[in-house]
């Protein structure tokens, strides 16, 4: 799509359907919004801020602004020359609590995922340390591939005590949504992050090279009276996927 329908589209959000948020909100939700329709694509060239800027008739320090923070989430990417792309590597931003499919729809890509396994079973050791259970206790125990436009892009494995969820196998494609509906959705959560080599097996499943590395995570996710809800390993493709995090001082 040409530049002026892009910037068309954004002064209808920005401008024309203003609301009481500031306007480097409004412009950053609108070109979120550009993502994820796919009015801008993935390696698509965003209109420089000078032409933001004049279009839109505001200061380019709230473009700026606006781009600052779609870079800091992982969704934009600068490059040389001063050009401003849609990110074409997938990156998650390790300062938010959000969940695949929401990182997925926010690129522009369909969230997908390819079921391994739904189990009330007993806790593994490393399961008992994190959640905090007995040998004794049962947990609910989700396996899947995760996919981004039909893509592998990650094995998931999430274990939760099974009183919170006692029925795995009603999981649909949001484990989240199912604990939202039984009143035990998480409101923070602690990651851990670790590089890890490939084996046969994750590379059979997520149909990438044995050559690449996997990047980690492990996130422990806790109610709001501090109780733990679940804990989640998720290996990444090391060769499409990217972690970011803003720091401030």
């Amino acid at each position: 799509m040409d530049e002026t329908a892009i910037l068309d589209f954004l002064r209808r959000r920005v401008v024309e359907e203003a609301s009481g948020e500031p306007l480097y909100r409004r412009l950053k939700a609108a070109l979120a919004e550009a993502v994820s329709t796919s009015l801008l694509k993935r390696g698509a060239v965003v209109p420089s801020e000078r032409n933001l800027s004049a279009y839109l008739g505001i200061s380019r320090v709230t473009v700026r602004k606006a781009i600052d923070e779609l870079v800091a989430d992982g969704l934009l990417s600068r490059r040389h020359g001063a050009k401003t792309i849609v990110s074409s590597r997938l990156e998650k931003s390790l300062a938010t609590m959000t969940s695949f499919s929401e990182d997925m729809r926010w690129r522009g890509l369909e969230p997908g995922c390819i079921w391994i396994s739904r189990e009330i079973s007993h806790p593994s050791p490393a399961e008992m340390m994190a959640l905090g259970l007995s040998a004794a206790d049962r947990v609910a125990r989700l396996k899947r591939i995760r996919t981004a436009d039909g893509m592998p892009i990650a094995i998931e494995t999430a274990a939760l005590p099974a009183r919170f969820l006692p029925r795995p196998e009603e999981v649909g494609d949001s484990l989240y949504a199912a604990l939202d509906n039984r009143g035990a959705m998480p409101v923070r959560a602690i990651q851990r992050m670790q590089s890890s080599p490939i084996s046969r097996e994750d590379a059979r499943l997520l149909k990438a090279p044995e050559d690449i590395g996997l990047l980690v995570v492990e996130r422990r996710c806790f109610l709001r009276d501090g109780q733990i809800v679940e804990f989640t390993e998720t290996r990444y493709r090391g060769d499409v996927y990217d972690f970011v995090i803003e720091l401030h001082r």
